[in-house]
């Protein structure tokens, strides 16, 4: 054994699970019957791990340059050991501050939106279907009840939504980023309301277009393929929710995208903004390469803002904060259900992805969800990572005075209705 060895043998005695790596000139060190084996077939992909950069590991896995063995579990538990500090640390200078802002700008054109969500959204129905719930519900379920299965945290979720709106039937409702339809479909069916929803992506466009024929609810919900900014304001809607999408609206488009929901919104109705936060009041990605890795393999132009900028944006739009909710347990629940039920099919999962036609590789692609769903998983354990729902309010101006000019709602005294 060499002095390379040894010291590898060292750094890998202090993880919490056993991990070997197969080194690019036959040597072996590491732990024996390890729990995960890391083949390296670059040296460069070695120095990326001794730096701590496991967005940059996760790349050259993605890429073949390393192979996997082992549990994706006993993979994210080695991996946040191997990080040198904290990923949600920044430098918050005002150069940093105009170079993000202008690359926000860049990123979030209705084309470019457009061609992100495309490129993430529609790389398989089937894939999808493989390991979301049979509603496909793509966002953090709600774990009301601990036993409850992926399946019925979903629809919990759902229906915890329409409670919080206040949804009532003939209420004209909007789904902003309505992804395969569960909460449009679940709103109209169970609370009677006149259902809208848009998207971005061509599949989810089709699959809910078919499902609203198949369930007999043409007249009471639609479905279009038309980004927010050009959603028609003359007749605004009585309540308003955004699940799952203002993650890709971008920071420097947050100004357009909560004063168009506003426009969009009756006076005294509601809307419900869930979506994934930032941990650092400062950061709008995971460092130590997650962040970029997601940004290249799985959410192009997706950028994160901590709950604190969120609240600050919504209420320079005129919409006051009613209700807010942290489900970042959920989530992480949520994802290892996600990542437990892909990583049981991952033979049919391949065999999916190459009978799509896709232009990626398929292999590239399903490594790629492996360590996005078990990494986020980790991240929401962690605190990187948050996930909140805001419940806001369009006060209706009959009050002349406040900086809100009047805060009147149709939001009650208390929670209760929540709940109940």
């Amino acid at each position: 054994m060499d002095a390379l060895t040894r010291k590898i043998d060292s750094q890998l005695a202090g993880l919490p699970v056993a991990v070997a790596l197969q080194l690019p000139d036959g040597q072996r060190a590491g732990r024996a019957n390890p729990d995960v084996l890391l083949t390296f077939r670059e040296w460069g992909s070695l120095a990326v791990m001794a730096a701590g950069q496991i967005g940059k590991l996760g790349e050259d896995i993605v890429e073949g340059r390393v192979l996997f063995e082992g549990r994706m579990r006993d993979l994210m538990r080695a991996a946040a050991h191997l990080l040198p500090g904290s990923p949600v640390s920044s430098n918050t200078n005002w150069w940093n501050e105009m170079l993000r802002r202008a690359r926000s700008l860049a990123q979030h054109s209705p084309q470019k939106d457009a061609e992100q969500i495309q490129f993430h959204y529609d790389v398989s129905d089937d894939f999808y279907a493989l390991w979301l719930d049979p509603r496909r519900v793509y966002s953090c379920a709600y774990y009301r009840e601990t036993g409850m299965s992926l399946a019925q945290a979903q629809e919990a979720k759902l229906d915890h939504i329409c409670r919080k709106l206040m949804l009532r039937p003939g209420e004209r409702f909007l789904d902003v980023g309505a992804g395969w339809g569960g909460l449009l479909l679940w709103a109209a069916e169970h609370y009677g309301v006149d259902a809208t929803g848009i998207t971005l992506s061509k599949n989810q466009h089709a699959h809910v277009q078919r499902l609203i024929e198949a369930k007999g609810l043409q007249g009471r919900a639609r479905m279009h393929l038309r980004d927010y900014r050009e959603m028609d304001e003359s007749q605004p809607f009585d309540k308003i929710a955004s699940v799952g999408m203002f993650e890709h609206v971008g920071r420097a488009n947050m100004p357009v995208y909560f004063g168009k929901i506003r426009r969009l919104l009756k006076p005294g109705g509601l809307v419900m903004n869930h979506g994934i936060t930032a941990g650092g009041v400062n950061t709008s990605q995971l460092g130590a390469g997650m962040g970029d890795f997601i940004g290249k393999y799985i959410f192009p132009g997706g950028e994160l803002l901590h709950v604190s900028h969120v609240q600050r944006e919504m209420s320079l739009a005129d919409l006051e904060m009613v209700d807010t909710e942290n489900l970042r347990p959920h989530y992480a629940r949520t994802l290892w259900a996600w990542s437990d039920a892909l990583e049981e099919q991952l033979t049919e999962a391949q065999r999916v992805l190459e009978t799509t036609g896709n232009a990626r590789d398929a292999g590239k692609v399903l490594r790629a969800y492996r360590l996005y769903l078990a990494g986020c998983a980790m991240s929401f354990e962690q605190g990187w990572i948050s996930l909140h729902q805001l419940l806001a309010s369009r006060p209706d101006g009959k009050l002349e005075s406040g900086p809100l000019r009047g805060a009147q709602s149709q939001f009650p005294f208390n929670r209760e209705y929540i709940y109940r």
